[in-house]
């Protein structure tokens, strides 16, 4: 019994500390301010898309650390690195240092704490990975959905730069204080009829080894680019296409954000994780496809389509933990979804820039849209081959 009462103990400190490092999604309630306070043009969205490609980088090195040790001091680490980012974000005025302190060390920070977090939660709960990384992620999906209302008026009366030092001591500090909760977990039971292999599963390097891998990571970057494109442009997004408050919207789309991570978790445990991610695509194209006519069909439209995105996005997240488990192992799962991972770092450069060069194009995102549609198709037709190539070798 006492086991279980720490488990639930361990996923409740990795949930608040996603929360923490989830303040990275509002990014694009930062951009503005910083925008107007140094100057600086659309360019910094780099800032952005750096700080999440780090996230892949980050849990690759300390995933070893985590598999073996458990997440405590890593997660600790991690605590320091984004809050000291967020900090001296709060005190710079060079671009470029802007791309160092956000892009960087946040960025590191971010994905130290967000993978330590993940593979420790799904350790403890290996027979609710789905959920479990469902309920884990929707803490980073929802750090944006607890923290505007806190962060708006902030920015309105103390500025950016104050508001970024404040945050960055603030939550720099409960991410540490959450980091001594993350204990590590016991080694996996495994059943007499468990597949050859199962208790240990496979090291990264096997797993790159083979085509699976390889169409899953494709997949996922294919999922990951367009919820990257939304949530760095989505205050824009808002504001061109006339669809009411950007920090309403983006607090809606928080919720859906983390509604999804919940929710398809759980769905992924009844009907499995590769049909439930089919469905994702499916509705993430419908999303796409309704932002894109919002202006032929109406505002509450375009809201819809936001918010149709964003609760896939959110599932998507919420899947791969487990699929990467399910399909190498829980010994080296830190490890091995990092690598899994570095699709969505190439999501978070790809998906941003794409809505960012089309806007300046042809000053709109009407084109990132479509394309961002296709690749939910593509994704969906990838991910219906893969289960049937699956089968047949079942």
């Amino acid at each position: 019994m006492e086991k279980q009462r720490n488990r639930w103990l361990i996923l409740a400190a990795a949930i608040i500390t996603n929360i923490s490092l989830g303040a990275g999604y509002m990014w694009s309630l930062f951009a503005g301010p910083l925008k107007a306070a140094h100057g600086w043009g659309d360019s910094i969205s780099w800032a952005y898309s750096l700080a999440f490609a780090m996230v892949p980088v980050a849990m690759i090195i300390f995933g070893p650390v985590v598999d073996k040790n458990g997440g405590k001091k890593v997660t600790l680490l991690a605590g320091l690195l984004f809050g000291a980012g967020m900090l001296l974000t709060g005190f710079i005025t060079s671009e470029v240092l802007l791309y160092v302190t956000y892009g960087l060390i946040t960025g590191f920070g971010i994905g130290t704490g967000y993978g330590a977090a993940t593979a420790t939660t799904v350790k403890w709960f290996p027979d609710k990975k789905g959920l479990a990384g469902g309920l884990t992620a929707a803490g980073f999906g929802s750090g944006a959905l607890i923290l505007t209302p806190i962060v708006q008026p902030m920015i309105d009366n103390l500025g950016i730069s104050r508001t970024f030092q404040i945050m960055g001591i603030a939550l720099g500090l409960l991410v540490i204080a959450c980091s001594f909760l993350l204990e590590k977990a016991p080694a996996p039971k495994v059943a007499a009829n468990a597949p050859a292999g199962s208790a240990d599963g496979k090291n990264y390097k096997e797993m790159m080894k083979e085509g699976k891998f390889w169409l899953l990571w494709t997949i996922y970057a294919l999922a990951a680019t367009g919820g990257m494109m939304l949530i760095g442009h989505a205050a824009g997004i808002v504001n061109d296409y006339n669809l009411g408050n950007a920090a309403t919207v983006i607090m809606l789309a928080a919720v859906a954000n983390t509604a999804g991570r919940v929710f398809w978790g759980f769905v992924s445990d009844k009907i499995g994780r590769y049909l439930t991610v089919v469905v994702m695509f499916v509705v993430s194209g419908a999303g796409l496809l309704l932002l894109n006519f919002n202006q032929t069909l109406g505002a509450t439209a375009g809201v819809i389509g936001i918010l149709l995105i964003y609760l896939s996005f959110g599932g998507f997240l919420g899947a791969f933990p487990g699929i990467t488990a399910e399909n190498w192992g829980v010994k080296n799962a830190s490890t091995n979804y990092g690598w899994m991972f570095t699709a969505y770092g190439i999501a978070a450069i790809v998906g941003p820039q794409l809505g960012s060069i089309f806007k300046g194009m042809q000053g709109n995102f009407g084109m990132a849209f479509i394309i961002s549609t296709v690749m939910s198709v593509v994704g969906a037709i990838l991910m219906l081959t893969f289960m049937n190539s699956s089968k047949k070798k079942a």
